[in-house]
């Protein structure tokens, strides 16, 4: 009532002020009274002026304030119509759907989640927005990348959901803000639309992907050798074909039936934790299957884990060098015992374990000779394993590193000669081989190589010779044809052309020939 009465009051003097100029004006204009008009007229547009400003800036607050007013207004009317979506009920942030999604899943936490959203101050004042940049936001879902708000939020959500979400401060910035855009103790709102989520994958190849159902307690993971203590629940397809309760070492998984992904998987859970793993072939039962649990071959695996508790391993920094060698013999001895039952991958594990514990290790020179025995084998048997799993890059890699150590190794060399053979790289094959010869002259198996690779490289070229000439041959009926076809045609009536030309001037008919260089 105070803010009508103002109004009223600002626009009855400004209508007087008005009023009083056009007559000043008016006396000015036939009265002729300069001297008092014009300082008066003066006087008078100052004023207005001020006025009108005052007027402007007042108008302005009290729109700014029923805005406020307005959005004040919405808040309760979200609160009521939406939904509590925290865990503990406490309407931190409520949700009200404007579009549903699809029937199906929802984002578990560590997915990569990927949104359009807008948010807002309560006073309507927009802050941020994906949708102004024209590019969709991806982050990872509850590890803190986002508000608190948003990880909640979106962690209800469906595919293709819209809805608004309105944060209380303690789900957003709090009482510090985030200035200068967010004010402390800020209440805010999110339009937010999920496009799409998937699961986080722990290897780079997308053997193995994790998605959160209950996250773990604590920052603490267990370490390779460690000991854990795990539930497990195993789907080929639909059907459930292991559920048991079991203690084993991460790295030797094997010696318990458990696949190779969930013991990869176990350095990355925290204890509570229970998630959903999903495995390639590589990381499951692989081309054998698995006859115990009727796996047949090459079939992807869900397992859900719950990691019910661990104990960790010592560091490669907490052992001694004795500990270290005696750790070193054991897990030589079951890389071995792995490679010959066919488990590649789970073999390279022990023997990544000798190089983790040796490769930095700085002894006197008794035991050198020992440590690098010991590098020597398991990068040798690494190249081993990765040839039978078809690896190459990783082959070359690790005879690498043993010629590093020891150049003439007849091993390496010859190692690294077949990955490069399989990789069609014959030079390069031929002169691993040929080293090997250089080190071991009666190294029948490498003569051998030799000569493979020697008739590659004349196949190798033979062929180049049949696919060029082939393509030279393409390319000169391609000519003949475009001649046959098009030029030959142009090329005729233009010489008709010309003929008719001349015979304007009376050349006579040897002169034409001689000139277009033949017959018409």
């Amino acid at each position: 009532m105070a803010t009508n009465m103002a109004h009223l009051s600002c626009s009855f003097r400004l209508s007087v002020l008005v009023l009083f100029l056009i007559v000043s004006l008016f006396f000015f204009a036939f009265v002729h009274i300069p001297v008092l008009t014009m300082p008066l007229c003066v006087f008078v547009f100052v004023r207005v002026t001020l006025l009108h400003r005052i007027r402007v800036a007042c108008t302005g607050a009290d729109m700014t304030r029923d805005k406020e007013q307005s959005m004040d207004d919405q808040s309760p009317a979200v609160v009521r119509k939406g939904i509590d979506v925290t865990p503990n009920k406490d309407g931190g942030v409520c949700k009200v759907v404007k579009k549903w999604g699809e029937d199906g899943d929802r984002p578990m936490i560590g997915d990569k989640v990927t949104v359009h959203y807008t948010g807002k101050l309560l006073n309507g004042k927009k802050f941020d927005s994906s949708m102004d940049r024209k590019k969709a936001f991806t982050f990872s879902l509850g590890k803190g990348q986002v508000i608190k708000g948003l990880d909640i939020g979106v962690s209800s959500m469906q595919r293709g959901e819209r809805c608004i979400l309105l944060c209380k401060p303690e789900y957003a910035y709090g009482p510090a803000g985030c200035p200068p855009k967010i004010p402390p103790n800020a209440m805010l709102q999110f339009e937010v639309e999920l496009l799409s989520f998937k699961g986080e994958l722990l290897t780079d190849d997308g053997g193995i992907t994790r998605r959160i159902k209950v996250k773990g307690e604590g920052y603490n993971n267990p370490n390779d050798g460690s000991t854990v203590h795990v539930h497990l629940e195993g789907y080929c397809g639909e059907r459930l074909f292991d559920s048991r309760d079991v203690h084993f070492v991460v790295g030797e998984s094997e010696d318990m039936g458990v696949p190779l992904g969930v013991d990869r998987a176990m350095e990355k859970m925290q204890k509570g934790e229970c998630c959903m793993l999903y495995l390639k072939p590589k990381y499951g039962f692989g081309k054998e299957g698995r006859a115990q649990y009727k796996i047949g071959p090459n079939s992807d695996l869900v397992y859900e884990v719950t990691l019910i508790n661990f104990e960790k391993a010592k560091e490669s920094w907490e052992l001694g060098l004795k500990e270290k060698l005696d750790f070193s013999a054991g897990a030589k001895q079951k890389g071995t015992q792995y490679f010959k039952a066919g488990c590649y991958l789970q073999a390279v594990v022990q023997y990544q374990r000798i190089v983790s514990w040796l490769e930095m290790e700085f002894v006197g020179k008794e035991q050198q000779q020992t440590v690098q025995n010991f590098l020597l084998v398991a990068q040798l048997n690494m190249a081993m394993c990765y040839l039978r799993l078809k690896e190459y890059a990783l082959v070359v890699e690790n005879c690498n590193k043993v010629l590093e150590l020891d150049e003439k190794n007849e091993k390496a060399l010859y190692r690294r000669g077949e990955a490069r053979l399989f990789r069609n790289e014959f030079n390069l094959a031929m002169s691993d081989f040929k080293l090997v010869l250089q080190v071991n002259p009666s190294n029948r198996a490498a003569r051998s190589q030799v000569s493979i690779c020697q008739r590659k490289i004349r196949e190798h070229h033979e062929m180049d010779k049949k696919t060029y000439a082939n393509m030279f041959q393409k390319f000169a009926e391609h000519d003949v044809k475009v001649w046959n076809n098009i030029l030959q045609p142009e090329w005729t009536a233009f010489k008709i052309a010309i003929c008719s030309l001349l015979g304007m001037y009376n050349m006579n008919q040897h002169t034409t020939l001689r000139l277009l260089g033949g017959r018409v």
